[in-house]
């Protein structure tokens, strides 16, 4: 297993406010940060073909969403859909968790493995699974509002999109919506960033413990974990951009990265 870098911090609070499970969090520097990176790609290029693959399912998820929503007559829900997958995310990389830890013990994961791996603790995944899909969904509802009660009169199609962006109102309108979006991925990032590693390594951990664990670990580590959010949303945006296709990258390199982001966050089980 490997030694994570970290550092004390007095009394577990944050500007005098005590926090949940400040002892079961450890304080760490940005530079831990690009470590966690490292040991992603580093588990990545382990795995093999393993993880590719399981990458390779969230590439295809992504061509099916577009094209279904083209057959709908809806590709201008895309963005949102698209952003709203980020909220979900941490659910869904609950495979790359599984096949770091098994790397983590000196075994070799397989696709199999990764794919089961929400069995560990079934019931609690399911669960944060759904409240993450619901949210997920607040957030297109959300999106589709804004449009509607900034262009009243225009209709939900691609062609209007198109052409009230280049406006005024089009570019208030990208900023309130990136704003807005931002906000919601914010508080996702809050409360998921170490729960699904957590709730996948320690069965019988539910949602909304590991959730407080989560906002303990980001509140205590603001500066870091703020990086640690941008690289995750530039990395995933990067992967969507190339066609979905980059998602067989990204996807794994987050993943696996973000396992060894909860290892030096949260303290091992007593």
């Amino acid at each position: 297993m490997d030694v994570q870098q970290t550092h004390s911090h007095p009394h577990g609070s944050v500007g005098g406010a005590h926090l949940p499970f400040a002892d079961r969090v450890r304080t760490v520097g940005s530079d831990d940060v690009f470590s966690w990176l490292s040991r992603g790609w580093r588990d990545f290029v382990r795995s093999g073909m393993a993880s590719a693959a399981y990458g390779a399912i969230f590439a295809l998820a992504g061509y099916v969403i577009a094209v279904g929503l083209a057959r709908l007559d809806s590709p201008f829900l895309l963005l949102p859909v698209a952003a709203g997958f980020t909220l979900v995310a941490p659910v869904l990389a609950i495979g790359f968790y599984r096949m770091s830890k098994t790397l983590e013990g000196g075994g070799q994961p397989t696709f199999n493995e990764a794919v089961t791996a929400a069995q560990a603790n079934g019931f609690h995944i399911l669960t944060a699974g759904l409240v993450l899909m619901l949210y997920g969904l607040i957030w297109v509802r959300v999106a589709t509002l804004i449009f509607a009660l900034m262009f009243p009169a225009t209709s939900f199609s691609f062609d209007a999109m198109l052409a009230v962006l280049p406006t005024t109102a089009g570019l208030l309108f990208l900023i309130v919506s990136v704003a807005v979006g931002a906000a919601f991925a914010l508080v996702a990032f809050l409360f998921c960033a170490v729960a699904l590693p957590m709730m996948m390594d320690r069965p019988g951990t539910d949602f909304f413990t590991a959730a407080l664990v989560s906002m303990t670990a980001v509140l205590r580590n603001p500066g870091p974990m703020l990086l640690w959010a941008g690289i995750i949303a530039v990395v995933t945006a990067a992967g969507m951009a190339f066609f979905f296709l980059g998602l067989i990258i990204a996807m794994p390199l987050i993943g696996h990265a973000s396992w060894h982001a909860y290892r030096a966050l949260v303290k091992p089980a007593e």
